[in-house]
This record gives structure tokens, C-alpha cells and sequence, in this order.
């Protein structure tokens, strides 16, 4: 019996150790998985902060050129009342000729120049102003006065 109880005891202590070795085979791929996790968070770590660095970039980038696009539209607006002002001085210029001096001037100057001129103008002096151009230039500048939309 001491046989027996030797084997089943050999027995018994060959199926621990293939027990304890392979918990211990577990453990280890475990401890490699937890490290290639701890490895694989470290690179998501750095690469949000590289995502973070760069979308503030692009933030401060948009507020730069939106500043610029302010300053530019500002700029615009400016220039296009110093536009309408001299518009309007050259306007009252013409009005205050006599209307054939006004009128054969006007027809000297290109269409792009007259019509934002004839429409600073007084209405009855613009209009003055037109029936005394040759009955071409005047047919020409009504037109384009026409196509003008305000």
C-alpha cells in the first residue's frame, strides 16, 4: 500500500506543480498584457496632448485671421465712404454747372464713371443734365443707370 500511496502522492504532487505552473504561465501573459496596456495608454496620453497643442493652435489661428478679416472689412468700409464723399463733392460740382456745361462733360467720361456721378446727383438736375447730351450718350448712360441696383 505504501506503493500506492507513494504514486498516488507522486501523483497528486505532479498535477499541483502542472497547476501552479500554469497559473503562473497566466500570470505572466497577464503582466505582459498590463504592460503592453500601460505602453499603449502612454502613447495615447502624448498623443492627446499633441492633438491638444495642436487644435489650440488652430484656435488661435482662427481668432488671428478673424481679427485680420475685421481689420480688412473695417478698412473697406472706410475706403468706400472716402469713395462716396469725393463721389458726392463731384457730384455737387457737376449740379452746380449749367446743365450744358455739365451735360458735355459728363459725355467725355466713361459709362463706369457718369452713372455713379448722374446718381449722387439731384434727380431734377441729373435729369437736366441728360436732356441736354446727344440723344446716343444719353440713351446709353439711361441704360446703364437702370441696371444699377441699390
Amino acid at each position: 500500500m505504501n506503493k500506492v500511496i507513494f504514486g498516488v502522492l507522486v501523483s497528486f504532487i505532479l498535477s499541483c506543480t502542472a497547476y501552479a505552473q500554469d497559473r503562473l504561465d497566466m500570470a505572466s501573459v497577464i503582466e505582459k498584457q498590463r504592460q503592453e496596456l500601460i505602453q499603449k495608454e502612454e502613447i495615447l496620453k502624448k498623443e492627446t496632448e499633441r492633438l491638444k497643442m495642436l487644435k489650440q493652435e488652430v484656435e488661435e489661428g482662427i481668432v488671428k485671421y478673424s481679427d485680420l478679416l475685421k481689420q480688412i472689412d473695417s478698412s473697406l468700409v472706410k475706403a468706400e465712404e472716402i469713395g462716396n464723399k469725393r463721389l458726392k463733392h463731384v457730384a455737387k460740382a457737376y449740379e452746380a454747372m449749367q446743365p450744358e456745361d455739365a451735360a458735355s462733360r459728363l459725355s467725355g467720361l466713361d459709362s463706369s464713371i457718369a452713372v455713379p456721378i448722374l446718381l449722387k446727383m439731384n434727380s431734377k438736375k441729373a435729369g437736366l443734365v441728360i436732356g441736354m447730351m446727344d440723344t446716343e450718350k444719353a440713351t446709353l448712360l439711361t441704360k446703364n443707370l437702370a441696371k444699377i441696383k441699390k
